[in-house]
C-alpha cells in the first residue's frame, strides 16, 4: 500500500537532495569502510567488517525508504488550495478556548513538520483534528494531557 504525502516545492526539493547525498556520497562511504575492513584479514573474527555491513544495510534501508517517499510524493499548487476550510497547507490562526492564547500553525507533511516555525504534521493530533473545519468551528481534540478546544479563527495560505 502506497502512502501519499503532500509537499511543497520546497519540502519536495529537499527530500530529493537528501536521498541524492544518501546515494551520492554516503554510499560510497559505506561500500570504503567495507573495503577497508576486508583488506585487514580474516572476516569470520572481524568486527570492523561486521559493523561496516551493518551500517550499509541501514543506509540502504533508510535509502529505500527515501525513494518510496519520493515516488509517493505529491507536489501541491498552494494558489490552488480553498480557503474556506482547514486543508494540508492552510495557515489557521487559532485561539485556546481553555487558557484565550492565540497561536498560528501551518499544517505540512510529516517530515516537513517543525513546531519551532510554527509547521505542524497534518498527521499529528492537532492537525486531524482541524482538518475539514472552517472559520467560526471549534474543533475539540484529544491530546495525552487532554482535550484541547481550539476556535478557528482565520484559515490562509500564506
Amino acid at each position: 500500500m502506497s502512502n501519499v504525502s503532500y509537499y511543497t516545492a520546497e519540502g519536495l526539493k529537499k527530500l530529493k537532495a537528501e536521498l541524492n547525498h544518501l546515494r551520492d556520497v554516503e554510499r560510497p562511504k559505506a561500500s570504503q569502510a567495507i573495503a577497508e575492513a576486508r583488506d585487514k584479514g580474516d572476516l569470520s573474527e572481524n568486527a570492523e567488517y561486521d559493523a561496516a555491513k551493518e551500517a550499509q544495510g541501514l543506509l540502504e534501508m533508510k535509502i529505500s525508504k527515501l525513494e518510496a517517499t519520493v515516488a509517493n510524493a505529491r507536489l501541491i499548487d498552494e494558489s490552488q488550495l480553498d480557503t474556506s476550510k482547514v486543508l494540508v497547507l492552510s495557515t489557521v490562526k487559532l485561539k485556546n478556548q481553555n487558557n484565550g492564547t492565540e497561536m498560528t500553525y501551518k499544517l505540512v507533511a510529516e517530515s516537513e513538520a517543525d513546531l519551532k516555525s510554527g509547521k505542524i504534521s497534518v498527521n499529528s493530533p492537532i492537525g486531524k483534528g482541524l482538518l475539514g473545519k472552517k472559520v467560526g468551528d471549534t474543533a475539540e481534540i484529544t491530546v495525552p494531557n487532554g482535550t484541547l478546544k481550539f476556535e478557528i479563527l482565520e484559515i490562509t495560505r500564506a
